[in-house]
């Protein structure tokens, strides 16, 4: 959902021709054009223009900034009424949008502390659950009954325990959290910020722009 935020193409100007390229082609210091309600493709410096930009992607701020010559503009954020020519300083994995995507990532794939207990009990219960269910098999392979017969006792004890699904629902749980918080705008830089939260009930905030709507 963050990378559909940067868009495909850019309007490029290079050795006096414009045309447009994929943003993969864009390389510091191009002349990139946004038309009104564009995205910008990359960071930049605006060189030509005055405009606003929704940068709610960003920083959560509801209302849009005025910008021009000599500001900076931010990669996936959108431009307002007005066209804009600026010159590329950070593409690729580079821009503010490429970090934020790379901090997501980083989220979901560290532990949270919930998650390091969930391995520690896994790790003593998955054994024993193959354990049991190993014996129960030998038990009835003892009375005499078929292969058959022998095989379903055994799987069906690992079913009904189910251990993989201990070592599998905190992972998943946090990367559907912040996979959907990324989605909405809220940022967790790791799985034990998010965990943090759940047992949260006073947030403080320094500034009241990014919980309103500018009302």
């Amino acid at each position: 959902a963050l990378t559909e935020l940067e868009p495909e193409t850019a309007t490029v100007t290079r050795h006096g021709e414009t045309g447009e390229i994929p943003i993969r082609e864009l390389i510091c210091g191009d002349i990139v054009t946004v038309l009104p309600g564009g995205r910008f493709p990359c960071d930049g410096e605006i060189v030509e223009g005055e405009s606003t930009a929704d940068l709610s992607m960003l920083t959560g701020e509801s209302v849009p900034v005025s910008i021009g010559i000599g500001d900076g503009v931010t990669g996936g954020s959108i431009n307002g009424e007005g066209s804009i020519v600026f010159t590329a300083t950070k593409v690729g994995g580079d821009t503010a949008l490429a970090q934020i995507i790379r901090m997501v990532e980083d989220a979901q794939g560290k532990k949270a502390p919930i998650a390091k207990t969930a391995d520690k009990v896994a790790g003593v219960f998955v054994p024993v659950v193959i354990g049991i269910a190993a014996l129960s098999a030998l038990i009835w392979a003892l009375c005499g009954r078929d292969a058959e017969f022998v095989l379903n006792v055994f799987v069906s004890v690992l079913v009904v325990a189910c251990p993989c699904s201990l070592g599998l629902a905190t992972p998943t749980a946090i990367m559907v959290g912040t996979g959907r918080g990324a989605e909405l705008g809220v940022l967790f830089k790791s799985g034990e910020a998010l965990q943090a939260l759940a047992v949260t009930d006073t947030v403080v905030l320094d500034k009241t722009g990014t919980v309103t709507e500018g009302k």
